[in-house]
């Protein structure tokens, strides 16, 4: 399989409320006994800002309160700072939030990223494996913190045959699978096992994305 071209995230609006509103943190799943700092961020990718929530998790103080993906993906966002998703973290202590979203922003310019399937991207494919998961997706998943996770995302019909390839690739098993249509109008998987399985898995799951994007009518 030839070398995919990353593309990206771009980080379109980070906040951080030091004292927020009780309401507030109500609203968006806080806690105000525990929690009285928020920290937003709104990004052009969801999947990838999903991960990085999570990494998150593992150095700061921090709950994941809020994560959403908005519907039909970046391309229809309601403004120019809306991007795909907007996350919220929260803590009792505003230095706990800075250090979650500085973990956040580190992951997103060097670690979690969509690829393009094909020459000129139009058909993307997200292959991604946590190594070492935090306490949001691994709650999310049933799964321990600190065990790995592969993270798959692609188009409807080329992840669909993509996660078969997938589960029939490595010694895997299907934690969660996200039929289409997700808000995104994609289709996502979260596989377990060992991390040389779950790389594995992931790598399966590329290639048959690629497969497809390279001659989509053949069967």
């Amino acid at each position: 399989m030839p070398v995919l071209e990353a593309l990206l995230p771009r980080v379109l609006a980070v906040r951080r409320i030091p004292g927020a509103d009780p309401a507030l943190l109500r609203a968006y799943g806080a806690d105000p006994e525990r929690h009285r700092s928020l920290g937003l961020i709104t990004v052009d990718q969801d999947d990838p800002t999903y991960v990085a929530l999570d990494e998150a998790t593992k150095h700061a103080r921090v709950d994941v309160v809020y994560a959403r993906s908005f519907y039909a993906g970046s391309k229809h966002q309601s403004g120019p700072l809306s991007g795909e998703i907007l996350g919220v973290i929260a803590s009792d202590d505003p230095s706990e939030i800075d250090s979650a979203l500085d973990a956040i922003l580190q992951t997103l310019a060097h670690d979690a990223c969509f690829y393009g399937a094909n020459a000129d991207s139009s058909i993307a494919v997200f292959p991604h494996v946590i190594a070492s998961l935090g306490h949001y997706l691994s709650a999310q998943a049933g799964l321990r913190p600190g065990e790995p996770m592969a993270y798959l995302v692609a188009p409807p019909l080329e992840g669909t045959l993509a996660l078969d390839f997938a589960l029939k690739s490595a010694d895997v098993r299907l934690l969660k699978a996200f039929p289409p249509p997700t808000e995104t109008n994609f289709t996502a998987a979260w596989l377990a096992g060992d991390l040389p399985a779950c790389e594995a898995a992931a790598m399966a799951y590329a290639e048959a994305v690629v497969d497809v994007a390279r001659q989509p009518r053949d069967r």
